[in-house]
């Protein structure tokens, strides 16, 4: 489809269906995001330059950062701060206590300043998407945002190359069946671990999936629990003001909120809310296929979560205790996540 076709296609789509979404107008339109996005005349293309990009965020004063999945959304207010890269700029982090992000930028490949569009819909924002169009993290401005600070910034990063062709991406590759993991080793190595970080590296160690890696780890580690267990647990939390972290990632941006939850909403059979004035949560928990309870070692004892995954094995949020490394887990929080088995 032609970029003024496609304009003109998504024009029809909002006459008929104003409170459409982009993502989903893209989508019903048979094209990604990016593609969607790029027919908007005050959409401006980036410059791939990522610490130099995200340093400037800092400018930028008080905004709203979103990161999402197929089954969840994760809003979360304040400012940009500490900003680190390291693996040779493959991975970063911004690190705060309201922004608090976990960068995998050897997965994004474009970058655009969203000028705000009366007639699209669109607000002020920098949106970094992959290969294949998908939106891997947002930034909106808010009203105490630094409006030169964003016109700058457009200024400073514009590129010559305007537009997007998306590209496909490769799939996640299937679960080794479980006769070929080395389910011993695999069950030590978790045993010995020192940190939670440390999951992840033995889960590319031993080649499994992550629901396989629950699966194989049984019982004393890992129990599955009611797929609707979120609202549940953050009504619980909510009631007790407990503070806790609510991890919502995609392959290019883990975004962490930590902290009180108070306003907990649902919105018809399928989604659970969390709309507190600093941090917006909106779950599906149709598309939760698998729930645990994860208990995972670590030097500084163990360390409970709650996992939620889809049908095709993709994280969609974790949510864990409020803790610091070289803190023990609170206990009103382990017995919280104890009683939902």
């Amino acid at each position: 489809m032609k970029t003024i076709d496609l304009a003109a296609a998504w024009a029809d789509l909002r006459r008929a269906e104003p409170k459409l979404r982009i993502r989903d107008a893209a989508a019903r339109l048979g094209v990604s995001e990016a593609e969607l996005l790029v027919t908007v005349p005050s959409v401006t293309r980036l410059r791939p330059e990522w610490p130099e990009l995200l340093d400037a965020f800092k400018s930028l004063g008080r905004v709203m950062c979103l990161t999402r999945n197929e089954h969840a959304v994760h809003e979360r207010k304040g400012l940009f701060r500490e900003i680190g890269f390291f693996g040779g700029g493959a991975m970063g982090q911004v690190v705060g206590p309201d922004i608090d992000l976990r960068l995998f930028p050897m997965t994004w490949t474009a970058a655009f300043a969203v000028r705000k569009d009366e007639e699209t819909g669109a607000n002020d924002s920098i949106q970094i998407f992959g290969a294949d169009g998908l939106a891997l993290h947002k930034v909106f401005l808010q009203d105490g945002s630094d409006r030169a600070a964003f016109e700058k910034l457009i200024a400073d990063f514009k590129t010559d190359e305007q537009g997007f062709a998306a590209l496909p991406v490769e799939p996640p590759a299937a679960d080794k069946p479980d006769a070929e993991i080395d389910r011993e080793g695999f069950v030590a190595a978790f045993q010995a671990m020192e940190d939670t970080h440390h999951f992840f590296g033995l889960l590319r160690k031993f080649g499994v999936g992550r629901v396989q890696a629950l699966r194989l780890l049984g019982e004393e580690f890992a129990v599955p629990v009611k797929t609707d267990v979120t609202g549940e647990l953050l009504r619980r939390a909510s009631a007790e003001k407990l503070p806790i972290m609510v991890f919502v990632g995609n392959r290019g941006c883990i975004q962490i909120h930590t902290g009180e939850v108070s306003k907990i909403v649902p919105f018809g059979e399928e989604w659970i809310n969390v709309l507190d004035d600093e941090f917006n949560l909106h779950l599906r928990e149709s598309g939760v296929d698998s729930a645990w309870l994860v208990r995972k070692p670590t030097k500084d004892g163990v360390v409970t979560s709650i996992e939620l995954y889809d049908a095709s094995g993709e994280n969609i949020a974790l949510l864990f205790g409020k803790r610091k490394p070289g803190q023990p887990e609170d206990e009103n929080w382990r017995r919280l996540a104890e009683s939902l088995k």
